[in-house]
């Protein structure tokens, strides 16, 4: 299947991808397959080393992904690979012990894990429950949300894509913030996870008959992603920012949806946030602004955030609200939104 041309004469760039039978893993494989520019070379598993993933997993028969092999995977099979760059799609912890010999051997990491997320190793210790694999890596690792970290993804070697929650709460919030248009404190923050979020695992809680008509707070009150929330949120705005965050399973497969509770500076307008929402992204591909709530299953199976805010008079506060599909524009998609950028490619590639 490898090939080096296409009808727009742009080259295709070898991928690996490393953890390609988690969720995010087969959706990352589902993407690039379609992906005009991409050419899959190689998949790892230890699980599954000698099958193709079309004996692993038959919604791909037929594709010409299919016949792609499992190799062992050594983190040194992974950094030897003819692939330039790397898709890393598993857990925290592991991902940074491909990155390592990966990066040595002058690959570009995309990674999905929180490996590279926090710039700080003693924040990460703190909240992930150990000492960072590779702390001498966070300084050169780049923060990706593609819509709000464009430029540092064109030329970083170690890509550290936003997880699922902080991507559907960082970009409602953080033009906002960078304006000055809200009070960096008190912010408030629900979000909802389908239960593809919490991986392909056998544990109880995920059980069919666990999960369905059920509807549960989790990692409260300090889940592992506020860490990387309010870290970027601060950033951005030029304040230390402080928020609740109470994430929820739904009973659903895929997607979430966010609510934020936030206060306007003092003088500042609905009109002005909204104006500021609208300059931030009405030139950007998969953010949509609505005027309605946005609903998860206008997002399914698409790279789209959907944003609304509405003014609240009676308590002098706004209510934002953003969805995603978790396993896209949360996991997969936004990974692949980031290899386009960092390939120069066109940015919509394989996702619109």
């Amino acid at each position: 299947m490898s090939h080096t041309t296409n009808s727009h004469d742009l080259p295709i760039r070898k991928v690996a991808v490393v953890g390609a039978s988690g969720y995010g893993g087969e959706e990352l494989c589902a993407i690039l397959d379609r992906h005009p520019f991409a050419d899959v070379t190689a998949l790892f598993s230890r699980q599954y080393q000698g099958k193709t993933l079309g004996e692993v997993m038959h919604r791909f028969a037929g594709h010409k992904i299919a016949s792609v092999p499992f190799h062992d995977a050594f983190p040194e099979n992974v950094a030897q690979c003819d692939a330039g760059i790397i898709f890393l799609a598993l857990p925290h912890g592991v991902a940074a012990e491909y990155a390592v010999p990966s990066l040595k051997a002058g690959k570009i990491v995309i990674d999905l894990s929180a490996d590279f997320r926090l710039r700080d190793a003693e924040v990460y210790a703190d909240y992930y429950g150990g000492a960072h694999p590779a702390p001498e890596l966070l300084a050169q690792a780049i923060y990706a949300i593609p819509e709000l970290s464009r430029e540092g993804i064109r030329n970083s070697p170690l890509i550290a894509c936003a997880g699922c929650y902080p991507t559907s709460i960082q970009l409602p919030l953080q033009p906002l913030l960078a304006a000055g248009l809200l009070d960096p404190t008190g912010i408030v923050v629900a979000s909802a996870s389908g239960v593809s979020g919490a991986g392909r695992k056998a544990a109880t809680e995920y059980l069919y008959a666990e999960c369905n008509e059920n509807m549960k707070a989790y990692g409260v009150p300090r889940h592992r992603h506020l860490s990387e929330i309010e870290q970027q949120l601060s950033h951005a705005s030029g304040n230390k920012v402080t928020l609740t965050f109470i994430p929820h399973l739904a009973p659903m497969t895929r997607g979430m949806h966010t609510t934020i509770v936030a206060t306007p500076v003092e003088g500042k307008s609905v009109t002005e946030l909204k104006a500021a929402l609208h300059a931030a992204y009405d030139a950007e591909p998969f953010i949509r602004i609505r005027e309605t709530p946005p609903e998860t299953k206008h997002v399914t199976g698409t790279n789209f955030c959907d944003i609304a805010l509405f003014d609240e008079p009676r308590t002098g506060r706004v209510v934002i609200l953003s969805v995603i599909d978790n396993l896209v524009k949360g996991a997969a998609g936004q990974a692949v939104q980031c290899f386009n950028i960092r390939s120069g490619l066109p940015e919509t590639a394989g996702l619109l």
